[in-house]
């Protein structure tokens, strides 16, 4: 479980990125954290794995002061995935960067090598197995950057912007590896602005702005409010606008996405043939 108290950030040059942020994300939730640029999003979740520390409140991680443990022990339960790949990755290889961790976190060498097979096949990186991840594109370097956490199974996995730089296919294997995780309870947390892939996974939904939480509850409810997303800065998804415009004609506003639309257009179909 993740605890945040009434945490206040303020970073060096004196800007506040935080105002009494208080929050519980129990063990097994898949979370979006969503908003526009600066509502401190990214300054959030860095606290959950000790990147940064509250200047006020605090922050638990199963019931563990972050304020009093080093990153590197909060590692090995939370993995967190940068938005930009290139302030992660550091190694000669692809192989290298991925079993990094691994080695540091004392795997036995058998499980390292299975472990870091795994996560080049899952997300299709095999074959740059002995290549620079510097000579790979930006959307493969986020995959290389995903792998390394991957690789050793952590409880709590933080993605930030993890669409970034995929193309269709990739966001649908990590739409479906995300949705597969949270099934074996792990926790999920994304930072994304994303608002199409989070309608497709249709997690809790956390709105922040200006460093306060401005909505929290289930992605059905919080993306298909128009007054909330727009308090917020962002677009309902092109599916919900369609809706929200059809309501009059006694259509649901609150679709996510093109399945539940069929079925509504479906359901007015048969209620006319009546």
């Amino acid at each position: 479980m993740i605890e945040v108290k009434n945490v206040y950030f303020t970073y060096p040059n004196g800007v506040e990125a935080l105002k009494g942020v208080s929050l519980t994300i129990k063990d097994g939730e898949f979370v979006a954290i969503m908003g526009q640029n600066g509502a401190g999003k990214t300054t959030l979740v860095k606290h959950f794995n000790g990147l940064l520390k509250p200047t006020k409140g605090i922050v638990l991680v199963d019931g563990v002061d972050t304020r009093k443990v080093s990153v590197a022990t909060l590692a090995r339960k939370v993995g967190f995935v940068f938005q930009n790949p290139d302030h992660q990755l550091f190694s000669e290889t692809v192989e290298d960067e991925i079993s990094f961790a691994l080695k540091n976190f004392r795997f036995e060498a058998e499980t390292i090598n299975k472990r870091v097979d795994w996560a080049l096949n899952l997300l299709g990186l095999t074959r740059y197995k002995k290549t620079s991840p510097f000579m790979l594109s930006g959307g493969e370097r986020k995959r290389v950057a995903l792998a390394s956490v991957l690789a050793w199974n952590p409880k709590i996995l933080i993605l930030d912007e993890p669409t970034i730089g995929q193309d269709y296919q990739q966001k649908e294997k990590l739409r479906h590896f995300i949705l597969q995780l949270n099934a074996q309870k792990k926790t999920v947390i994304i930072v994304t602005h994303d608002v199409e892939f989070v309608a497709e996974c249709n997690p809790r939904v956390i709105l922040m702005s200006n460093g306060e939480i401005i909505a929290d509850g289930e992605a059905r409810k919080i993306l298909t409010d128009p007054k909330i997303v727009t308090e917020a800065s962002i677009v309902p998804p092109q599916i919900t606008q369609i809706f929200i415009k059809l309501k009059n004609y006694g259509f649901p506003r609150d679709i996510l996405d093109i399945y539940e639309a069929r079925e509504a257009i479906l359901n007015s179909l048969r209620k006319g043939f009546k």
